[in-house]
C-alpha cells in the first residue's frame, strides 16, 4: 500500500487592512482591539474589497503558472462557529480566482542527503477568503472567551491535488510554497504566527486500485509537524487496513508532543455549508492590460494582470539557479542559501569583498556560519560574526598571512567575543604564519630529531608516517605553518 496527500494551505495575505474592512491587522494586538462594525457582523454594514488582497492572490497565481480567471465571483459558507458571528464565511466556491497551476518543489535523498529530486504537484486553485476569529478557552473557569481582531483577516486558500505521497514530499512542498510567497511579500508565511496553516487529506490504497477513504488532520502550523503528521497517518491507517478495519472518513488533529494524529470529529454525516452567491459584492473583474480596461472604470484603481506581471521577483528556483551558475557552488548548497532567511546575501555580500574563490566561501558559510548557527538557534541575522568581518578573516587566509586551521580557530574565538576584530585576535594570541624560512627549518630539525624511530620508518618506505611529523611541527607552532612548505622541507632532511 501507499500513502495518497493532498494539500489545502490557508495564507495570510500581507495586508495593513482586512479583506472586507479597514481595520488594521497586527498580531499580538490586546483582544478586540481591531474589529470593525463590519467584522463584528452589526446591522447594516457591507463588505468594502481589499484591491491589495486581490493583487497578492493575482501574484501568487503568475507566480504558481495559474490561470488567473477575468470574472471570478464570492459565495457564503455558512458555519455556525462561535468565532464567526456572521454565521457564514465570505469565500469562492463556485469560480475563484486563479486555477490550475504547478508548483515545483525538490527534496534531498540518499544516503547522505544529497542527491536532489525534483518534482511538481497541480494547484487545483487558489481562492480569496475570510478568516474567523479565534476562540480562547478558559477551562479552570469552564468558559469561552472571544477575540475577533483575526476575524476578517484576508486569507488566501491554496488547494493542492492528492499528488503527493509521503509527509517529506508535503513538507518540501510547503517549504517551497512559503518561500515564493516571501519572495512576492503576498504572506510573511510566519507559521507560528498562524500566516500559513495547512489541512492534510490523506489516504492510502494499493497501487491500480482506487484512493482510500481519506482523513483530514487540520490546522498543522509547522513543516517539521506537517511530515511528521502525515506519516504517522498514512502508517496508522496502513496498520488499521491489514488488521481488517476501516478507515474512518474523519477529521483529525496532530498532537505534537505524543507525536500522533487524534480524532477531533467525524465528517460522516457532513453539515450542509448551505453556498449561495455572496448579494453584497458584485463578480470581481481582473482585465489583462490597461488596453483592456473598459470605458467609465479608473485604470488605476483596476486590477491589471501585465502591470502586476512586472512585479514578479526573482523567484527561489530562479536564484538558485543564479547561484550554481554564476558560483559555481554545489546544488544542494544552493538550497541552503535560499532556504535560510538571509543567507544567500550574506554569502554573496562574502564573496564580493573577498579575494577567495567562492566555493572556498561556501565552506565557511556551510561549516562554520552554520555550524555555530544551528548549535545555538540562531537566525543568520543574529550571527555575532558580519559578512564583512568573515571576508576579512578569509583574506588573511588568502595572502599567507594566516593559516585555515588557525582561522578557524580565530572564527571560534570572535564567535565568543565578537567586539575583538580579527587583527586583535591574530595579535594577541601570536596566530600569524611563520614565513620565515631557517625558523622553520629549525622547527623541523628539531621534529626530526626527536622522533629516530619515525624517522627510520619513512626510509624504510612508509611515507605515511610523514604525516605524524607533519603534525607534530603543527602542534609545535599551533598550526602557523604552511604544509606544503612543511612537508617539502621534511622530506628533504629525511632523505
Amino acid at each position: 500500500m501507499v500513502g495518497v496527500v493532498g494539500l489545502e494551505i490557508h495564507a495570510q495575505i500581507q495586508s495593513t487592512s482586512k479583506l472586507f474592512s479597514g481595520s488594521h491587522v497586527r498580531f499580538l494586538a490586546p483582544p478586540n482591539s481591531l474589529v470593525s462594525h463590519f467584522d463584528a457582523s452589526l446591522p447594516g454594514t457591507l463588505p468594502v474589497l481589499n484591491r491589495r488582497c486581490v493583487e497578492a492572490a493575482v501574484l501568487t497565481g503568475l507566480a504558481l503558472n495559474c490561470t488567473i480567471n477575468r470574472k471570478s465571483l464570492f459565495d457564503r459558507k455558512h458555519y455556525f462557529y462561535a468565532d464567526m458571528p456572521a454565521g457564514y464565511q465570505i469565500t469562492q466556491q463556485r469560480l475563484p480566482i486563479a486555477v490550475d497551476g504547478t508548483l515545483v518543489y525538490s527534496h534531498f535523498e540518499g544516503h547522505r542527503r544529497n542527491q536532489v529530486v525534483t518534482k511538481s504537484v497541480k494547484i487545483k486553485q487558489i481562492q480569496l477568503e475570510q478568516d474567523s476569529g479565534k476562540s480562547l478557552h478558559d477551562i479552570e473557569r469552564r468558559q469561552t472567551l472571544i477575540d475577533l481582531n483575526r476575524a476578517g483577516v484576508g486569507l488566501m486558500e491554496l488547494v493542492m491535488e492528492p499528488e503527493m505521497c509521503c509527509g517529506e514530499e508535503a513538507a518540501a512542498a510547503v517549504r517551497e510554497l512559503q518561500l515564493i510567497l516571501q519572495a512576492l511579500g503576498t504572506c510573511q508565511g510566519n507559521m507560528a504566527e498562524g500566516q500559513l496553516r495547512v489541512d492534510a487529506n490523506v489516504s492510502v490504497h494499493r497501487p491500480g486500485e482506487p484512493l482510500g477513504v481519506r482523513t483530514e488532520v487540520k490546522n498543522i502550523n509547522s513543516v517539521r509537524h506537517l511530515a511528521k503528521a502525515i506519516d504517522y497517518e498514512i502508517q496508522r491507517q496502513m496498520e488499521v487496513l491489514q488488521s481488517g478495519g476501516t478507515v474512518l472518513n474523519e477529521t483529525r488533529a496532530f498532537d505534537s508532543k505524543s507525536g500522533n494524529t487524534i480524532p477531533m470529529r467525524d465528517k460522516e454525516g457532513l453539515q450542509d455549508y448551505r453556498f449561495m452567491p455572496e448579494p453584497n459584492l458584485p463578480p470581481l473583474f481582473v482585465y489583462e492590460s490597461e488596453a483592456s480596461v473598459p470605458a467609465g472604470v479608473d485604470p488605476v484603481q483596476a486590477v491589471v494582470i501585465d502591470r502586476l506581471s512586472t512585479q514578479l521577483p526573482e523567484l527561489p528556483s530562479v536564484r538558485r539557479m543564479r547561484l550554481v551558475e554564476t558560483y559555481g557552488i554545489l546544488r544542494e548548497h544552493s538550497f541552503t542559501l535560499v532556504n535560510e532567511d538571509g543567507l544567500m546575501d550574506y554569502f554573496e555580500s562574502v564573496v564580493q569583498m573577498t579575494k577567495a574563490e567562492p566555493r572556498k566561501v561556501i565552506g565557511w558559510v556551510m561549516n562554520e556560519l552554520m555550524g555555530n548557527l544551528n548549535i545555538q538557534n540562531l537566525k543568520v541575522s543574529q550571527s555575532p560574526i558580519s559578512s564583512c568581518t568573515l571576508a576579512e578573516l578569509i583574506n588573511l587566509v588568502e595572502s599567507g598571512h594566516i593559516s585555515s586551521s588557525t582561522a578557524k580557530q580565530v572564527f571560534q574565538e570572535m564567535w565568543k567575543a565578537p567586539e575583538k576584530t580579527v587583527g586583535q585576535i591574530v595579535k594577541e594570541q601570536d596566530l600569524w604564519m611563520i614565513n620565515d624560512k631557517e625558523e622553520l627549518r629549525k622547527i623541523c630539525q628539531r621534529v626530526v630529531d626527536s622522533h629516530t624511530e619515525e624517522v627510520q620508518f619513512i626510509r624504510g618506505g612508509n611515507k605515511k608516517v610523514l604525516n605524524k611529523l607533519m603534525g607534530e611541527v603543527q602542534r609545535e607552532t599551533k598550526g602557523r605553518t604552511d604544509p606544503v612548505q612543511v612537508r617539502a622541507i621534511l622530506q628533504e632532511m629525511i632523505s
